[in-house]
């Protein structure tokens, strides 16, 4: 399959999820990364009048903003801003701060982001009876690289089945710039954050072993291990048998 003939497809199961649902279009948070850019063009083509890009600072980087407004102005999007800096500060002074020093509180605050982003696309979907379409690819997926009820709180995952390397193709097919293709990955969750350095893998080898099995020794067991972990943030909550 070309990669005309893959985002067709992609643009068609779009379509079909949404008129399942009911619904008339899509929202999208667009963050000025790949995996968005990706997503808002393939979204945009399906339903060039009813796809909304919600571009949401928070205490984010300028350079993301300007990524996802050079989206939108290249390829006619439309978009609204949703600045969540003052509620995520007013958030963090009404909650209780148990692990405030340590990296376990800073990967909590930080989540509070996408958690914030989630709400505030479901409350926009509510009211143009939209449905909220998610950039998650198939490596974050797997691996559970991605924030539960925030990032991963969508109704559909259009590119959830190509890993980074296949969506990096599709983008370059998509014509998306390449200030965009090219920067280090990042969810924008901290200053100088990267989901490489995060993950302790890069993309490259994590893509290799999902499409081969193949990996060092070591790493092939730090990768099922945050597989494993990490199943319950791709499955519905656990009901206890009785």
């Amino acid at each position: 399959m070309n990669m005309e003939e893959q985002a067709g497809k992609l643009v068609a199961w779009i379509k079909e999820k949404v008129s399942a649902a009911g619904c008339r279009g899509v929202v999208l948070g667009m963050s000025g990364g790949l995996d968005s850019s990706v997503l808002a063009v393939l979204c945009h083509r399906a339903f060039p009048r009813n796809t909304l890009g919600v571009i949401m600072p928070c205490h984010s980087i300028g350079e993301d903003k300007t990524h996802a407004e050079e989206m939108a102005d290249k390829f006619g999007i439309s978009t609204t801003e949703v600045k969540l800096n003052g509620v995520f500060d007013a958030f963090l002074q009404v909650l209780p701060d148990y692990r405030k020093d340590t990296a376990l509180g800073k990967l909590a605050r930080s989540n509070l982001k996408p958690r914030l982003r989630m709400l505030t696309l479901y409350y926009i979907a509510n009211q143009l009876q939209y449905i909220v379409a998610g950039s998650g690819n198939r490596s974050e997926l797997a691996i559970g690289y991605f924030t539960k009820y925030g990032d991963g709180g969508v109704d559909i995952l259009p590119l959830g089945n190509l890993v980074k390397g296949e969506v990096k193709e599709l983008a370059r097919h998509l014509g998306i710039p390449r200030s965009i293709i090219d920067k280090p990955p990042s969810a924008g969750l901290w200053e100088g954050q990267t989901d490489e350095g995060e993950m302790g893998i890069s993309y490259e080898a994590l893509d290799r072993y999902i499409l081969e099995g193949d990996a060092p020794g070591e790493l092939k067991s730090r990768i099922e291990v945050m597989i494993t972990t990490s199943a319950h943030k791709r499955t519905m909550p656990s009901i206890a048998e009785l």
